[in-house]
């Protein structure tokens, strides 16, 4: 039975990618998610490095879907795009930015996925005003940027969060649910804490 007691969010540097899978995944288990970047824009692959698609964040997924349809179907479908985006429209209507949506929820988990994110997100943060003297447990767990990485680090993401949910008081369980997180998965976080 879902208790209800968490809100997460998944946060990561203007990725579509990690942050969407652990998104989606959360979402069909019941838990009350939301996503955000963190750059300047969304950028997604393109047909080279150094031609990305940029597009600000708020451009609804199904616009970024169409307009890359069209404009090299094999290429982003082969690429694992188009099947992102299809995702990615079946969980939220746009990509949202961190910066400029965050203080909009009151989360009681923050997870990311590389530890610029991390660090910028404990920043952020800190630099706050704490109005209601809420904690937030600030998570990091880093995961490669490929699809077949994101998609196990979405089920990390699951798990850690089913074990945080399943506790009565993550502040008193913390180190043991981390400890025992990281030696069960051999995957090495990072946390902090922090207010609203």
């Amino acid at each position: 039975m879902r208790m209800g007691r968490l809100r997460h969010a998944m946060v990561c540097s203007s990725n579509q990618n990690r942050s969407m899978e652990a998104h989606s995944l959360l979402k069909r288990h019941s838990f009350d998610v939301a996503s955000y970047g963190t750059g300047r824009e969304v950028k997604l692959p393109g047909p080279s490095l150094r031609e990305p698609n940029v597009y600000p964040f708020g451009t609804p997924y199904k616009h970024m879907f169409d307009e890359l349809r069209r404009k090299d179907p094999d290429l982003y479908k082969r690429n694992g795009i188009l099947p992102m985006l299809k995702r990615n429209c079946s969980v939220k209507l746009a990509p949202q930015r961190w910066q400029d949506n965050a203080a909009d929820g009151c989360f009681d988990v923050v997870l990311t996925f590389e530890e610029k994110v991390f660090d910028l997100v404990v920043q952020d943060l800190s630099n706050r005003e704490h109005k209601l003297m809420k904690t937030v447990l600030i998570i990091n767990m880093d995961v490669k940027d490929n699809h077949e990485e994101a998609a196990a680090g979405g089920k990390l993401a699951l798990e850690l969060c089913q074990e945080l949910e399943a506790v009565d008081c993550w502040e008193d369980s913390i180190d043991d649910i981390v400890a025992a997180f990281e030696k069960t998965n051999n995957k090495k976080l990072l946390y902090n804490i922090s207010f609203y």
